[in-house]
């Protein structure tokens, strides 16, 4: 089966329209990991995809007559945009099925490439039924996005590159998995030309469809996947892909989507380039297989698939790239409600980073706090833990807990009756490592802190909410203390935001 494909790859017909993309080396994360990492560059393909390959290869290989007819596929992504940009290339029909759920920005991009787009269903699998429908009713010719072998072995044909462009030793190449295309015709190419080169693939947890089929040998359908890598997101692998991985692909990773958010940052750190979550699957497959084996000055390559990012997922991205990557501790602590108790924890935080700091009053005898910290390496969350814990401060490590790192921290807080003659300010200091806890030491200790706010959004200046219990007869006083601050400042008792959720 090897020589048959390498055949069909090294005979597809994908430079018409794909490029050769680069083999760049990642100095910054090679340096971090004492490994030397190449990435290869599919990200900068005319649709920003590997797909184009695939599409392109299969459709030119059609016959005068079915090109006249026209082609169809069903997808939410890569692979639309690769179909109608080869259909116009090639000047044919195309009608993309997508699902009604399919953002707006990606329908745009496939009708500008020329193509028809029919929404329909709530998933890929009510879409791809749908195609095969509209495939028979129209007497279109169905490409597949993953299950045909020319599509596999144009997909294959960034093997044959990456093998042309470094003929030094390479221990391993890492793929992004869905629906298996990109792994089996890497793998079938590789096994073919340098089987001592290890080929792995790489899939998001809750999306692991080649995973469970290769443990238990045969096809598993998974009942449902996680979408945030939905590029890679496939309840069920084809069955090319299938017996192509089973028979040539070495080992298969899974990774989580902190570690994926991680592996987008990496990526930009070296190239100034943005990956979409499923784009970042091999460079995360990376690092999970450097910090498994523990071998030495390896060359490892991962194969960046995609940039087709949508632009509202970056927030979410960068706050959790540093979870993922073990740069962030949070956690839980709790404090006496005493004066001076509350700068005394700050204290313990020393001059480290701090990512996000949210307390509330809750009661007479005790404060809850919730705190980010940025750390250098994982043990470093296990002995800060301890040191609370040897002030007699009770904590909890929830830097693994789903639950607080997705919602928790945007709800501590809430109303305070107990909170009298509170006051509310908004501050904003020069941002810098031991910003925060200068500006806590300047905050002195003559009223009660009753609400404390801060977050690092990476900006210049760092922008703090706090809530002070100052009686009405300490007001001159406090007004002083504001002025002899030396930070700017806002107040908000009076915002109704303040007045609905907090006071």
């Amino acid at each position: 089966m090897t020589s048959s494909y390498r055949q069909k790859i090294e005979q597809s017909h994908v430079y018409a329209l794909a490029k050769h993309t680069p083999l760049e080396t990642m100095p910054i994360l090679s340096a971090r990991l004492g490994h030397h990492i190449l990435l290869k560059r599919e990200d900068m393909q005319p649709v920003f995809s590997f797909k184009i390959r695939g599409a392109y290869n299969k459709m030119a290989q059609l016959t005068p007559e079915a090109l006249s007819r026209g082609v169809i596929c069903a997808s939410a992504g890569n692979h639309a945009q690769g179909v109608a940009l080869s259909a116009q290339s090639l000047g044919c029909r195309a009608v993309i099925v997508m699902p009604t759920t399919t953002p707006q920005i990606k329908i745009d991009a496939v009708r500008a490439r020329g193509a028809e787009v029919v929404l329909f269903g709530d998933s890929y699998s009510d879409a791809y039924a749908h195609a095969l429908t509209l495939e028979r009713n129209l007497n279109l010719t169905f490409v597949h996005p993953y299950d045909d072998p020319d599509v596999i072995a144009g997909q294959g044909t960034i093997a044959m590159e990456i093998l042309h462009d470094y003929p030094q030793p390479i221990d391993a190449i890492f793929c992004c998995v869905g629906g298996g295309g990109l792994l089996a015709g890497i793998a079938a190419y590789v096994k073919a030309v340098r089987p001592d080169i290890k080929v792995i693939g790489v899939e998001a947890k809750d999306a692991e469809a080649m995973t469970e089929s290769l443990k238990q040998g045969q096809r598993v359908i998974l009942p449902q996947v996680g979408l945030f890598a939905d590029g890679a997101a496939v309840k069920q692998v084809g069955e090319h892909t299938f017996a192509l991985c089973q028979q040539f692909v070495d080992e298969m990773l899974v990774v989580d989507n902190d570690a994926i958010c991680a592996a987008i940052k990496d990526v930009f750190e070296d190239t100034r380039s943005i990956l979409e979550p499923a784009g970042a699957l091999a460079v995360a497959g990376i690092k999970a297989y450097v910090e498994r084996h523990h071998e030495q000055a390896l060359t490892l390559v991962g194969i960046a698939s995609g940039a087709n990012m949508n632009f509202d997922r970056l927030r979410f991205i960068a706050e959790r790239a540093e979870l993922g990557e073990h740069r962030e501790a949070v956690f839980a602590v709790t404090i006496p409600e005493t004066p001076g108790a509350f700068k005394a924890f700050c204290q313990l935080l020393g001059h480290r980073n701090i990512t996000e700091f949210n307390y509330r009053y809750a009661d007479a005898k005790r404060a809850h706090i919730f705190v980010g910290v940025a750390i250098q390496h994982p043990a470093e969350a296990a002995q800060l833990q301890q040191s609370f814990l040897a002030q007699g401060l009770p904590t909890l490590n929830l830097s693994d807990n789903e639950m607080a790192k997705l919602h928790l921290r945007h709800l501590v807080g809430g109303h305070a009756p107990q909170a009298v003659h509170e006051v509310v300010y908004r501050f904003e200091f020069p941002e810098k490592p031991g910003a925060l806890i200068k500006f806590l030491e300047a905050m002195g200790q003559d009223w009660n802190i009753s609400l404390f706010h801060y977050r690092n959004h990476g900006a210049d200046f760092g922008r703090v909410l706090v809530g002070m219990q100052v009686p009405p007869t300490q007001a001159l006083a406090f007004n002083d203390f504001l002025q002899q601050l030396g930070y700017p400042y806002w107040e908000e008792t009076h915002n109704p935001a303040y007045q609905q959720f907090l006071g």
